[in-house]
């Protein structure tokens, strides 16, 4: 029998980092550049960042079911006792040895092909690791064909729980109609695009008992007359971004993750794709099982419990934006202090309170801090293939931290939905936690 952890080795080898970089576990490595691939398509597809957030916690339970089933790795939990109806993959079985490496591979790609609109982008990727496994690799062809059949079961599993989430039913829901109240969301230029999910805060949530569990502080009451509390919150928004610095609009810019930015010039207006908020972080988990030289089953591990932590994150936050249902700093602005300002960063088609960008990083900051240890520096790359430097972080709690206050600085979110943002995520990351006891 022959194995696949010395197949992945050779892979590795023929596909070296250029000279004087540093070289990562071969297994780890091709996990990350697999999960890529899903991330590329959607971006190509222009995820917004609740379902990216839904379809990386999917597609990674998926590898991470086939590891416990079959390689039985430590520190691995059994999510049927912490998941809502989560399904038994007891009852899968194969009549031949599975190859557990590559069987989780495999895993994610058919997730992929399953969940994204343009899945089957992942097609193809998906026959070339089969190809070279059972062809140039010379995987065994019978343990290559149980362990296809044992994973398509897997993932049939998984689908089906997927199927039951609440997700479909909102795609049946009526066209969202924005109230009329001056305290409320408003469509935003460029596009004044339709409000982007606006039931997704009904959605089952994998670890929280409820989407208002965590249900953040009520934000600073609407008032539109000058010295109140809520006018102040948006002239400062208006102060601050008259006089940014040059590494405000640069940490602005870094956390932007608009998946969709619409750029007008003249008469013509063009759209420009970037990855989602989950995207970036999944792309930082990515960079830290690098940098630990975890193995392919940790790798596969960090990376599910931060897909499960960002998609109840989002669902957290979303019920409470619909709930809240807030202007935006540049619709307030417009109409009370300065017709003509624009936000540094396009205004996303969502209610404001609170920051997505903050609930989600402080809570993956948590579990990731956990997993790494306290004051894990590494170099962010995620932004690079989108035109953007690198930026050094001297740990994820700083990560968190810049990434929340960006939303200030680019002028899309006032200073409580920061803050309490940054409190909200905390508590998710919190529970996570102490429902997971992941470890190191």
């Amino acid at each position: 029998m022959k194995r696949l952890i010395p197949l992945l080795f050779l892979i590795f080898l023929l596909n070296p980092g250029k000279a004087g970089t540093p070289t990562y576990p071969a297994e780890a490595k091709i996990y990350v550049q697999t999960l890529k691939k899903l991330t590329d398509v959607m971006v190509r597809d222009v995820t917004g960042p609740c379902a990216a957030a839904r379809y990386y916690a999917y597609a990674n339970l998926a590898a991470y079911e086939v590891q416990r089933q079959r390689a039985k790795p430590a520190h691995y939990v059994a999510f049927q006792e912490m998941l809502r109806n989560y399904p038994d993959f007891s009852s899968v079985t194969a009549n031949q040895p599975i190859e557990a490496n590559f069987s989780s591979l495999y895993a994610l790609l058919r997730m992929g092909e399953e969940l994204l609109p343009s899945g089957y982008l992942l097609e193809e990727p998906r026959k070339t690791l089969v190809a070279e496994a059972s062809t140039k690799y010379g995987l065994d062809k019978e343990i290559l064909a149980s362990s296809i059949a044992y994973t398509d079961q897997i993932v049939k599993q998984l689908m089906q729980y997927a199927a039951k989430d609440g997700y479909l039913k909102t795609t049946g829901y009526l066209r969202y109609t924005p109230l009329k109240e001056a305290q409320n969301w408003q469509p935003t230029p460029p596009g004044y695009l339709e409000a982007y999910e606006p039931y997704w805060g009904t959605l089952r949530p994998f670890l929280l008992d409820s989407a208002a569990q965590f249900k953040p502080l009520p934000p600073v009451a609407f008032n539109q007359e000058v010295g109140t509390p809520f006018y102040n919150l948006a002239h400062e928004v208006y102060s601050v971004t008259r006089n940014l610095s040059q590494e405000q609009k640069n940490m602005a810019n870094f956390w932007d993750c608009n998946p969709f930015f619409l750029v007008l010039q003249g008469h013509v207006s063009y759209g420009t794709k970037k990855i989602s908020p989950g995207g970036h972080w999944m792309g930082i988990t990515g960079i830290a099982c690098m940098q630990k030289q975890l193995t392919l089953a940790e790798t596969i591990r960090w990376h599910t419990l931060v897909g499960l932590t960002m998609s109840d994150a989002f669902i957290s936050c979303w019920n409470e934006k619909y709930r809240s249902n807030r202007i935006r700093p540049e619709t307030f602005i417009n109409a009370h202090i300065d017709q003509k300002w624009r936000s540094l960063l396009q205004t996303p088609p969502f209610p404001e309170y609170t920051s997505g960008h903050s609930v989600v990083s402080s809570a993956v900051a948590l579990v990731l801090t956990a997993l790494a240890g306290e004051n894990f520096a590494y170099t962010d790359t995620v932004e690079v293939e989108f035109g953007l430097p690198a930026r050094k972080f001297t740990s994820f709690q700083q990560a968190a931290q810049e990434a929340a206050i960006s939303r200030l600085y680019g002028g899309i979110h006032y200073r409580d939905a920061v803050d309490n943002g940054l409190k909200q995520g905390q508590q998710i990351g919190q529970y996570v936690l102490l429902k997971l006891k992941p470890g190191k």
